[in-house]
């Protein structure tokens, strides 16, 4: 077989192989959160946003996670009314509405990111230190790829 068809063929193995990875930890994640917290991966990602960039519109968050407004703005009711997410109007577009987390929000998102790392370290119990550095590393490295070839905004 030709070098060229082989490195696509390894490739296209390492992609699928990372995407079954990514789905499998999402779903695991996803129950966690919702077991533990009561809320979803969904819902973490919009809390985790807005933690990160304080007093965002709606808009920005769509685009931050490529996904619609009406979407985003779904999440975001059903975050406010768990009195995670604090929304007022824009003063300058009375038809855009600014979200902030409110403390409760904040503490909802701190205890999301140590209930993943506790349902999600387990599975890297297998691995050396150092082989856990090497694959955060190569991963890190992977993802900065991806958004220097593509138009991915998100970053969290």
């Amino acid at each position: 077989m030709r070098p060229i068809i082989r490195s696509m063929q390894h490739a296209n193995s390492i992609s699928l192989l990372v995407q079954s990875v990514a789905t499998l930890l999402h779903k695991q994640a996803d129950q966690a959160l919702q077991e533990q917290l009561g809320i979803g991966m969904a819902q973490f990602r919009i809390l985790k946003i807005v933690q990160a960039n304080p007093r965002l519109l709606q808009r920005h968050i769509a685009d931050a996670l490529g996904q619609t407004e009406a979407s985003i703005s779904r999440q975001v009711k059903i975050l406010h009314d768990k009195q995670l997410l604090a929304m007022r109007l824009n003063p300058k577009n009375h038809r855009e509405h600014i979200t902030t987390l409110t403390p409760k929000g904040f503490q909802i998102t701190e205890a999301a990111l140590e209930v993943l790392q506790n349902s999600q370290s387990p599975f890297l119990e297998g691995f050396s230190e150092k082989q856990q550095n090497e694959l955060l590393e190569m991963l890190t490295t992977l993802r900065h790829h991806i958004f220097l070839t593509t138009d991915s905004r998100e970053d969290f």
